[in-house]
């Protein structure tokens, strides 16, 4: 009986953005879907005991995951280069996930050996139907691996430097949106062992000069 607005007006009570294209197109494919429907209309008490018990699993697991990530913060401050990668605006499971992956910083002299510890650099295909080309060779911690690739892809979405570098690359260097992710991924290889090695915090202006200039 609800009309898309009314529907939206109601999803706003619980979602923060309810509305939008999409938001008014799902709303009308279920107006429209529930006006063809008969309905569930037995075992309703059944059904609203297993969706409560599913509600108070799912909370519990969040509170179990919270009390994790608090625990990994006490740990993560006592380990000084854990401070230098939250400059640059990482979170905190990313950190540990690749200080867990990648051990002591300080031992690499180059991003690059960062990009190898994780299987991102890049070597030639022996076998199969890319025989020769040129692919990540995927030859190390996998873990890591999905975290950097992670953390590269939450910065191109939060962190204003690396949004106007992929922004660059994509409008004015002509890449792909994946090419240019994965060329933000080394550059974050390198400030993540650079900061390291000189002990100092991330500095947008050293990062991306030519952005910050341009804003």
């Amino acid at each position: 009986s609800l009309s898309v607005p009314e529907a939206i007006t109601g999803w706003r009570e619980h979602m923060k953005r309810a509305g939008g294209s999409t938001g008014i197109q799902k709303a009308a494919e279920l107006i429209a879907h529930a006006k063809n429907s008969i309905g569930e209309t037995t075992a309703l008490i059944e059904a609203k005991q297993d969706l409560q018990w599913l509600l108070q699993e799912f909370e519990r697991v969040v509170e179990i995951l919270e009390r994790i990530e608090k625990d990994i913060q006490v740990l993560l401050s006592e380990i000084p280069m854990a401070g230098h990668l939250r400059s640059i605006g990482l979170g905190t499971i990313c950190i540990a996930a690749i200080l867990s992956g990648a051990g002591d910083l300080r031992q690499y002299a180059h991003g690059n050996q960062l990009l190898r510890k994780a299987g991102l650099n890049l070597a030639e295909s022996t076998s199969g139907k890319r025989k020769g080309q040129i692919v990540l060779s995927k030859r190390g911690d996998a873990t890591l691996r999905k975290y950097l690739y992670l953390a590269t892809l939450g910065l191109v979405g939060n962190h204003p430097v690396f949004r106007q570098l992929h922004e660059n690359n994509v409008q004015v260097k002509q890449m792909k949106k994946q090419q240019s992710v994965f060329k933000l991924l080394g550059k974050l290889a390198r400030i993540i062992v650079g900061i390291v090695q000189r002990g100092e915090a991330f500095s947008p202006e050293k990062a991306a000069p030519i952005c910050i200039q341009a804003a």
